[in-house]
């Protein structure tokens, strides 16, 4: 088995593979990490997010040995951390991806990789020896895993950004390690090597343990199972990224101030926002639309609707999945209310000139119909309320 795929075997799905306890790290009086709580399983894939000053790269900081705790404790594989140098930390199974990557620019990609899986060979005896065909076979799968085969005699530094990026996840990857600490792997990368990064991690997630520091929401999205939040060095919240983005603390460290919505109300946005994001395409005038209707359905103060109108339109544009949300949603009044408004944004979403409603919307607004389990003479019923007043203009 080649080194992109394999797993250690101590390595359990049912084990913690790191647990942080009580974990407090000052400098000069400033609390970076403030009795930081944290666990993670053997397997999982864990996307960590916050603020700027949250504590997010001192955290990865302490795990690698770069900076001791004040208090508590780091525990790898049920061992302590504390005191343990850096390198021994390297040796006992992690691995840190820094944001910026650190390449061999005037190495190929296929020596890069050769250099870090034979870690008993110097530069010279890699450039000028001869690789045993294991150590062949192990550059190979890697450079499949990281879709760079095709380049794999090209001097690193003619790599795109997103191509070093991925050829340092590699590198990492050679290192077999048990746990990869990736920071920021997408930060000024385009939209289709973010995709490609996104992919490579969620492949090597089959087989390792990673936890991702990032600040690209839609990147989040793309590969998070399960996200932590930091703010002020503490965990604030943990749940899916659907979860996360509903929470009323998580919105209010991100924007700056508490929201007069409530977190329900947030649940039945993210079900509008993801029957219109179903095309991939967002309107202005749909985002228009779906505030504008709900801000009068969460308030009949005149002055309060409109800053909620604004308030709705900050949160709208970041999608969501419809099947999470639902299933919070409990009395039939507002489950016709969210089919109602529903109907009218893929009503309002027609093609110029024709009656057509768009598809991918409409496959969306097929499966809220089947998740919202109404009545299918009241479906028919709302979906003519709303059809009628559209055909009168």
């Amino acid at each position: 088995m080649d080194q992109s795929t394999s797993q250690n075997s101590s390595q359990k799905p049912d084990q913690k593979i790191l647990e942080i306890n009580d974990l407090t790290v000052s400098f000069d009086g400033f609390k970076a990490l403030n009795h930081l709580n944290f666990s993670m399983d053997a397997g999982e894939l864990r996307v960590i997010i916050g603020p700027n000053g949250a504590g997010k790269t001192t955290f990865l900081d302490v795990i690698t040995g770069k900076v001791q705790p004040t208090e508590g404790q780091v525990r790898f594989q049920g061992r302590n951390l504390r005191g343990i140098p850096e390198h021994r930390i390297v040796q006992l199974g992690i691995g840190r991806k820094f944001q910026t990557p650190r390449v061999y620019l005037n190495l190929s990609v296929r020596e890069n990789l050769d250099l870090v899986c034979n870690r008993h060979k110097g530069v010279f005896s890699t450039l000028f020896g001869h690789a045993s065909a294991g150590e062949k076979r192990n550059v190979a799968g890697l450079l499949e895993t990281i879709g760079l085969d095709a380049k794999a005699d090209l001097k690193a530094a003619l790599l795109s950004h997103g191509e070093k990026q991925r050829l340092e996840i590699g590198m990492l990857v050679a290192q077999s390690p048990d746990l990869l600490l990736v920071d920021e792997p997408v930060a000024g990368l385009t939209d289709e090597e973010t995709e490609n990064v996104g992919n490579l991690l969620l492949a090597l997630a089959k087989s390792h343990s990673i936890i991702v520091i990032e600040h690209d929401m839609e990147f989040v999205r793309q590969i998070a199972r399960k996200v932590t939040v930091l703010h002020q060095g503490s965990v604030l919240y943990e749940g899916t990224m659907d979860e996360v983005q509903s929470d009323p603390r998580v919105i209010e460290v991100y924007l700056g101030e508490a929201p007069s919505i409530t977190p329900h109300q947030m649940k039945l946005l993210r079900i509008m926002a993801a029957i219109a994001w179903a095309d991939d395409s967002l309107s202005e005038s749909e985002a228009q639309l779906i505030a504008t209707r709900l801000s009068t359905w969460f308030s009949k103060n005149p002055d309060q609707q409109q800053h909620l109108q604004q308030e709705l339109l900050n949160y709208i544009y970041q999608g969501g999945s419809i099947k999470s949300s639902i299933n919070q949603v409990e009395t039939v009044e507002e489950r016709e209310q969210i089919l109602k408004l529903a109907y009218t944004v893929v009503q309002f979403n027609t093609y110029p000139g024709e009656s057509l409603i768009n598809p991918e919307e409409k496959q969306a607004y097929d499966q809220l119909v089947g998740l919202l389990d109404l009545p299918v003479d009241r479906v028919e019923q709302i979906e003519a309320e709303v059809s009628n007043p559209l055909q009168s203009h």
